[in-house]
């Protein structure tokens, strides 16, 4: 599947949509806490276990955006949303016929590794596209579609509520409700696929004669790995991702418990919207940083995500429980900078980089994602589960867990502090055949628009 070329007249603005497209749908995955208390109660799971389908989606995020970053950028992005599509809406239907069996494994691989496998695919799918279509608005480009990742479960969370509550929270609701979801988002990823387009090459590239390297650094995804920047990098977004995930796949059990003891509980309802709200702080989080970004610089955005999350984490902590409004507006703070670094990184990519392979490079990068993934849900629950067997209750169950997320972005910070230019030995100019590297003008020449 060729990437298909636009035509002429084209406007760039209609690929942002068929980004979201894809985006928009496989954002549900920051809904699952939805599900975590029917399957607990209908399969008798524990928080731990319960978060396996969501952490092992992650972790696939990762991989399969790493392992297959290079052929999305070589295929082009019909190719990697069309795979995205069947993975993903495959994923739901095999965790349906799960739930239905009450065979938790089959959820766990469904949703879990083979629409975590849709995940990946069509995460990475749109940014390089998006990049050349917007080389001078990257970190809003790449806000606009990341967008709709963190927006996905601002449309799933009640959705998914609203179906549990007409079919019921049983093992067969769930999976009437699994079904539901997959055949309702392949229907709307096919939008993205039908209406991507890749930029027309200029003329003097359609004739062969001109293929002169961009201008900046340009670094190829092997020479990346070997710069101390990519894994400087790579600190920085798997502790900002383990600092906002936790709390965002624990978010429904989490607020019902910092209040279950108070006059004004939350009830399941008022829990799930809870849910809505931090995605949709996610959300706008992912391109109203990304595009500051594109003022103020991607070093000192993070610097803001990272030192100003750490005072968040310690009010939630310290007064949070005495405070609704206080946790919720902690909460949404933390999950603007959460989906606020997600959108930024591929600009802050590319400013060190630049847009050759930068693709596969954000695809490489993402296996923080995906060690952030099993963290942060794992810190969470686990601390969660031990303090209510020691007979804890409420705000204890999260007290440690808080703290280690406010350490974790105090590493964050560190290694963002550390990140300096990519040395010139790395760029693509000056790096031989004889070091590993095919000829530049004949990578350039197979690369797609």
């Amino acid at each position: 599947m060729s990437p298909p070329i636009a035509p002429v007249g084209w406007s760039r603005w209609l690929v942002p949509p068929a980004a979201l497209a894809i985006h928009l749908s496989i954002g549900q995955a920051y809904a699952w806490s939805v599900f975590k208390p029917p399957l607990e109660d209908a399969l008798g799971l524990s928080g731990t276990q319960s978060a396996l389908p969501f952490q092992l989606g992650i972790v696939m995020l990762g991989l399969s955006a790493a392992f297959g970053g290079t052929l999305v950028e070589r295929r082009g992005p019909r190719w990697a949303m069309t795979v995205a599509l069947v993975c993903f809406s495959s994923g739901f239907l095999l965790s349906a016929l799960g739930a239905a069996t009450e065979q938790f494994w089959l959820i766990v691989f469904g949703y879990g590794f083979v629409g975590g496998i849709g995940l990946g695919i069509g995460y990475i799918s749109p940014v390089s596209t998006l990049i050349k279509w917007f080389p001078d608005r990257p970190g809003m480009a790449t806000g606009i579609a990341i967008m709709g990742f963190g927006g996905g479960a601002l449309i799933a969370s009640p959705w998914s509520a609203q179906m549990l509550e007409s079919f019921g929270s049983d093992s067969s609701g769930i999976a009437l409700a699994f079904l539901v979801h997959g055949l309702s988002y392949a229907v709307f990823m096919l939008l993205g696929v039908l209406l991507v387009r890749v930029p027309r090459p200029s003329g003097k590239e359609r004739a062969g004669t001109d293929h002169a390297a961009p201008p900046g650094p340009q670094v190829s995804a092997r020479q990346a790995l070997r710069t101390p920047q990519f894994w400087l990098l790579w600190v920085v977004l798997c502790m900002n991702v383990t600092a906002g995930i936790g709390i965002l796949e624990k978010a429904a059990p989490m607020i019902t418990d910092f209040f279950a003891d108070t006059p004004t509980p939350v009830s399941a309802t008022a829990a799930a919207g809870f849910v809505a709200l931090l995605s949709a702080a996610n959300m706008a989080g992912r391109i109203g940083w990304s595009s500051t970004s594109d003022l103020i610089g991607r070093k000192n955005i993070y610097r803001v995500y990272l030192g100003a999350g750490v005072l968040m984490y310690a009010l939630i902590a310290l007064v949070g429980s005495s405070s609704k409004p206080l946790f919720v507006l902690c909460a949404l703070v933390i999950l603007s900078f959460y989906g606020g670094g997600f959108a930024t990184i591929p600009a802050y990519l590319k400013d060190l980089f630049g847009t050759y392979q930068v693709g596969a490079i954000h695809g490489r990068l993402l296996t923080a994602w995906s060690t952030a993934g099993v963290l942060g849900p794992l810190i969470v629950n686990w601390i969660a589960d031990r303090q209510e067997e020691a007979g804890k209750h409420g705000a204890e169950l999260y007290g440690t867990s808080l703290f280690i997320m406010m350490g974790l972005l105090v590493v964050g910070f560190a290694a963002n502090e550390l990140v300096r230019p990519v040395h010139p030995s790395h760029h693509l100019d000056a790096v031989t055949p004889e070091k590993g590297a095919p000829d530049v003008r004949r990578r350039q020449q197979s690369e797609p628009a």
